[in-house]
């Protein structure tokens, strides 16, 4: 009977905690739908789902777990921002700025990437099937086990992009043509 009561606890405390660690603030919510800027907010887990979100301010946000289905984020500054398992499918991304963003397991299907910077963006594990892509720049991103625009899923290994390395021949490594910028394996 103590190991039931006890167990029971344990369970309750951990439901508790797992809320906790998506529940977004409702303060930092409020505050960006009234000014559009809400830099290092706490909005994991919230819907935001269509929100009109053009130019806005979110810097260093905890945007893990949200839902932006089909959000415009025009112009949008979500520099070090916290995307984990976001769901941005059919989203407005157009000159938005992700760099330095973590986005491991975001689903970024069927958005609009036209003129996005993910410079140093962590893309682990992110979908980005069926993305329209025009001079995007994934300078420094990194593509591990990511589906591309185009379906194809990366290796497993660590890869980047880049179009500086300090060892062309291990750039080229997968490149036949010897075009500069292809995808370099770190191995």
């Amino acid at each position: 009977m103590k190991f039931q009561i006890i167990a029971t606890a344990a369970l309750l405390a951990c439901i508790g905690v797992t809320e906790q660690a998506f529940a977004f603030n409702q303060l930092d919510l409020d505050q960006l739908k009234a000014s559009g800027s809400c830099p290092r907010c706490d909005l994991s887990g919230a819907d935001l789902t269509k929100a009109n979100l053009t130019g806005a301010n979110l810097r260093e946000a905890n945007l893990k777990a949200a839902i932006l289905t089909g959000a415009n984020l025009t112009n949008a500054d979500l520099t070090s921002a916290n995307l984990e398992s976001a769901t941005l499918t059919g989203a407005n991304l157009t000159a938005a700025s992700f760099t330095g963003t973590y986005l491991k397991g975001a689903s970024l299907d069927n958005t609009n990437l036209s003129f996005t910077g993910f410079i140093g963006a962590n893309l682990e594990g992110a979908n980005l099937k069926g993305a329209r892509e025009q001079f995007t720049n994934y300078r420094g991103a990194n593509f591990r086990v990511t589906t591309l625009s185009n379906g194809v899923i990366t290796s497993n290994k660590p890869y980047w992009w880049s179009l500086q390395r300090f060892a062309p021949r291990l750039c080229n490594k997968f490149n036949d043509n010897k075009i500069n910028g292809s995808t370099c394996s770190t191995d």
